[in-house]
């Protein structure tokens, strides 16, 4: 029988998402891609050590642990297929049973996210990233001056999602961008049993629903809807979920307040929002991305003078 990924979570990491690879990419951001392959090659057998990523990638890893194959991760990667070698022997070193990878020596990889059907990309290239959520894929920005994951929670997989424009449409951020808050909130209210689209990582939530069901390795899966939104508009997005036949573990709808120490608490492998200061925010405690989509990433008209 051909070899498929169709029946797996399928999650396509850049190598500086999943490794720590700054002093490298320093050499390559100055100008100098020979320098940096050189000094990759240097470090052949020497593992990078991990990145912000890295913690997610481990625990979706042990889904596999009873020998049934249900996630897959594929190195997805502006790298040179020589420094490639050093991100699988880095994989080998922490023990990452990864065994696929696309390295493009400098050329956007994300097409290669088709052949793949990955249910998310990861990246530390802002355009790779665009280009991926353009394309249809639930996609991040990881922010590389992260906090690293926490250790208190060896045997679940802790996922902390943004709502509107994330997980959801951005129908409700706009009204509330182009005519304020009380405008929103009439809005949300009104329309609180008519279900929001659904956002650029709801595959995701659902691709990560039906692994929890069909494993059997011990591992878990926490997840978490942490929101802006307060009352009265917090009923839309339940519904919303409900409608889905999803549910989260935990829903923090915080009315405004800054997300930061909420997501410090939650603890989780990864967190995702549309807005830059609120991944700002969260990076400094958590593991981070962007997901830049909808009306708050749309470019801003130039003024008129």
């Amino acid at each position: 029988m051909p070899v498929t990924l169709d029946d797996k979570l399928v999650v396509a990491i850049s190598s500086r998402a999943l490794f720590n690879l700054e002093e490298e990419n320093r050499l390559f951001d100055a100008g100098d891609p020979g320098a940096y392959m050189r000094l990759q090659l240097e470090r052949l057998e020497v593992p990078a050590q991990p990145g912000i990523a890295y913690s997610l990638v481990r625990k979706l890893l042990r889904f596999n642990a009873d020998g049934v194959q249900r996630v897959e991760v594929v190195i997805l990667s502006r790298n040179d297929p020589v420094s490639g070698m050093r991100i699988f022997n880095s994989g080998a070193a922490a023990e990452l049973a990864i065994e696929r990878g696309v390295f493009t020596q400098g050329r956007p990889p994300f097409r290669y996210l088709t052949p793949l059907r990955a249910d998310l990309f990861l990246s530390a290239n802002a355009d790779d990233v665009r280009e991926a959520l353009g394309a249809g894929f639930a996609a991040a920005h990881v922010s590389v001056e992260s906090a690293l994951a926490g250790n208190q929670h060896p045997d679940e997989v802790r996922i902390a999602f943004d709502g509107d424009a994330v997980l959801f449409s951005d129908e409700a951020e706009r009204v509330y961008q182009q005519q304020g808050l009380a405008a929103f909130q009439a809005h949300e209210k009104d329309k609180a049993a008519v279900p929001l689209g659904a956002g650029p990582l709801a595959p995701f939530l659902v691709a990560l629903h039906r692994l929890q069901q069909a494993a059997s390795t011990g591992m878990r899966i926490r997840t978490a809807l942490v929101t802006a939104r307060g009352a009265p508009a917090h009923r839309r997005a339940i519904q919303t979920l409900m409608s889905w036949n999803i549910r989260v573990d935990e829903a923090m709808f915080l009315a405004g307040l800054d997300k930061g120490g909420f997501l410090r608490e939650f603890e989780p492998d990864f967190f995702f929002d549309d807005q830059t200061g609120h991944v700002r925010s969260a990076a400094r405690h958590v593991p981070a991305g962007h997901v830049a989509s909808g009306i708050s990433n749309l470019p801003r008209a130039e003024p008129q003078g």
